[in-house]
């Protein structure tokens, strides 16, 4: 019995610490918060959070939800921008006509590709403007 309480809360200790850390504006190193003040010089609220080596920053523009992720150096990797489900391209939701799509984003990576994320009971979903299936 004890190895399963001692099993059970190593699991929790993973999946807690597996998710973004979150931090104070402080811990942030200052190439990053310049890169993002360089762009969004008028945003005074955002929420810092650390994933593996990158930055992100968590903000609303517009009234949508918006994320951006920063290298440790302060080079722009990508951004997430929160949609409807019913702005997602037509052949996107042409391919999830099926499934309820509890949350939709657009992500423009550095390079200025953009491909678009449906959450489906839980799962984030990854496709390109036609629809096709994206891989990380």
């Amino acid at each position: 019995m004890k190895k399963i309480v001692y099993f059970i809360a190593l699991l929790m200790f993973v999946v807690a610490t597996s998710h973004a850390q979150k931090l104070n504006t402080a811990e942030v190193p200052v190439a990053v918060k310049s890169a993002f003040s360089k762009t969004h010089a008028k945003i005074s609220k955002v929420s810092w959070s650390k994933e593996d080596a990158n930055f992100e920053a968590e903000f609303t523009v517009n009234g949508k939800e918006t994320s951006e992720v920063y290298t440790a150096t302060g080079i722009f990797v990508e951004s997430e921008v929160e949609m409807k489900a019913s702005e997602l391209p037509a052949a996107v939701k042409m391919k999830l006509k099926d499934h309820k799509i509890t949350e939709a984003a657009k992500i423009t990576r550095a390079n200025g590709s953009v491909i678009y994320e449906a959450e489906i009971k839980g799962k984030d979903l990854l496709f390109d403007a036609n629809g096709n299936p994206v891989k990380l």
